[in-house]
């Protein structure tokens, strides 16, 4: 994704024709897929439907919504780009706009305010994520899905455990989307390391939300020589950075533009995966047995089945492993949260 941003701003830029209307020329070996975005009207949904019509791996686009789909779906789809985008909106049209599905993208349900926390967001969220997921287990059951509606701490062992009930669950196609805190882990770092943003990376473990969200800036590339305390007001920034923009909206909204923009990238890594690319490696919130808790974001490797392998946790400074300890108790909770939820509904 990062790829063909550059890609696009590089060939619109300096040739006569626009690279939208090239990339068509090198799409047609890929192969049909289709992606649904569920949410696709909402502060997340709108900004990840452009990015992802902007994709040359997706072929058909479905657009869902409970409302507002049509004028979003007939926007998008005047974007000269190669795939065919179809609005669906009301509970009455998501079968079809899930079945033939590859990949799922889950931005639906309400977003952070100020003051709030995101346990605050559970039950409404977690009730939108059930029923999605009900329906995912009914129409397109073998789906990659991405879980973006918060808390993903407790919205991935929610579907894990409706997929169960349902008799569909395979944990190396569920993925809780942590990919904007490596987004910012990369950014803070390169501004204050003074390095290129481009040529960072940053592997984020643990959960999606505050101390749960665990960068390790001892991996980190190109070595910055940081200070120790610079390396914690990092971390902490990073773990702050949904809030940071909410109080930043003065309660107008969360995290919209960057949390699409991170969807978008995961959601290509996940289609290259598909299609066979070797070594997509990003991290995301998984099933997992790196540590003792029965989810936990480290870095994956995506290939044709989604989870190829699920990557090990590396070197750790003591300030990480520090970390990880401290995060695990309020990890454990919310994942059990989440299960307790699931089995009651």
């Amino acid at each position: 994704m990062t790829t063909m941003l550059k890609s696009l701003a590089r060939k619109t830029s300096t040739t006569g024709t626009s690279y939208l209307t090239l990339r068509g020329l090198a799409s047609e070996s890929a192969p049909d897929r289709k992606v649904a975005i569920l949410g696709a009207a909402g502060g997340i949904g709108q900004p990840l439907s452009l990015l992802m019509k902007l994709n040359p791996l997706v072929s058909r686009l479905a657009l869902y919504d409970i409302a507002g789909t049509p004028g979003v779906s007939a926007d998008v789809s005047h974007i000269n780009t190669r795939s065919e985008v179809l609005g669906f909106a009301g509970e009455e049209q998501l079968g079809k706009a899930l079945e033939g599905a590859d990949v799922v993208i889950i931005p639906a349900g309400v977003p952070r305010k100020p003051g709030m926390t995101r346990d605050d967001l559970f039950n409404i969220n977690a009730g939108i994520v059930t029923s999605l997921c009900t329906a995912i287990a009914k129409y397109c059951p073998h789906a990659l899905i991405n879980m973006i509606s918060n808390p993903v701490n407790s919205t991935v062992p929610i579907a894990s455990e409706v997929f169960k009930k349902a008799g569909t669950y395979d944990e190396k196609r569920l993925f809780g989307v942590t990919t904007l805190d490596v987004v910012r882990a990369k950014t803070f770092y390169a501004g204050k390391a003074k390095v290129n943003v481009a040529d960072v990376n940053v592997p984020v473990v643990g959960g999606h939300a505050g101390i749960t969200i665990l960068p390790l800036f001892s991996q980190a590339t190109p070595n910055g020589n940081l200070a120790s305390e610079e390396i914690e007001a990092l971390t902490k920034r990073t773990q702050d950075g949904g809030t940071e923009v909410v109080e930043a909206k003065a309660g107008k909204g969360s995290a919209t533009l960057s949390m699409a923009y991170a969807g978008a990238i995961f959601a290509d890594a996940c289609l290259k995966g598909l299609n066979g690319v070797p070594d997509v490696v990003e991290c995301s919130f998984v099933q997992s047995t790196v540590t003792d808790l029965r989810f936990f974001a480290s870095k994956v490797r995506l290939g044709k089945y989604g989870v190829e392998e699920v990557l090990g946790l590396g070197p750790l400074s003591d300030y990480e492993k520090q970390g990880l300890e401290a995060l695990k108790p309020e990890l454990k909770s919310s994942i059990e949260k989440g299960i307790k939820y699931a089995n009651a509904n």
